[in-house]
């Protein structure tokens, strides 16, 4: 049976779309192929045509969702700076929603067990997101490949942390003084 032109594209943009939203709202190890391809609309055997295995889709979903990030990141730089970037991600909207948010936050040490392909498109992509944050620094920054990489990490843990605790008011505590550590970062 033949399809329309454009199909299995659509599908495989549809299979990565849900996946990654699956993997960031439930994880890596807890979403299974059969729950992500009925959410797709797909039977089961649709997945093997686009994808050898779970983990080359893992790879892709991880590849696409810090592509969007980096988009992202890329909108907030040029309507406000950093300071709208740090607002932005460690808002009440990205904690409370992982599924759509940062795949750094959600799947880190899922991320770190995975097959040393991923882990490669996830350093390739990190990288990218890195040199974004460090070209909007100040210029007279010293080192900013490692500010970058300060203000990341500390955004990805505050917002973690956020995530894990009980209790909405110590949460956003805990988004505040990640902005404020981020914001003194960029200080300096």
């Amino acid at each position: 049976m033949r399809y329309e032109r454009g199909r299995k594209d659509a599908s495989r943009s549809r299979i990565v779309e849900v996946a990654a939203d699956h993997f960031r709202g439930d994880g890596i190890a807890a979403t299974g192929l059969a729950g992500i391809m009925s959410d797709a609309g797909l039977t089961n055997g649709a997945f093997y045509p686009h994808f050898q295995s779970k983990a080359a889709l893992v790879r892709e979903c991880v590849a696409a969702a810090l592509e969007g990030q980096s988009g992202q990141i890329a909108e907030a730089l040029a309507s406000g700076g950093l300071a709208m970037a740090i607002d932005a991600y460690l808002s009440r909207a990205h904690r409370d929603n992982p599924e759509k948010g940062c795949a750094s936050a959600a799947l880190l040490p899922e991320i770190a067990r995975e097959p040393s392909e991923t882990r490669k498109v996830y350093t390739e992509h990190l990288m990218t997101l890195v040199r974004q944050v460090s070209a909007a620094l100040p210029q007279q920054t010293r080192n900013p490949e490692g500010i970058a990489l300060g203000v990341f990490a500390t955004l990805v843990g505050a917002l973690q942390l956020a995530r894990a605790v009980d209790g909405t008011e110590f949460s956003d505590r805990i988004l505040a003084a990640g902005a404020d550590a981020a914001r003194a970062l960029i200080q300096t």
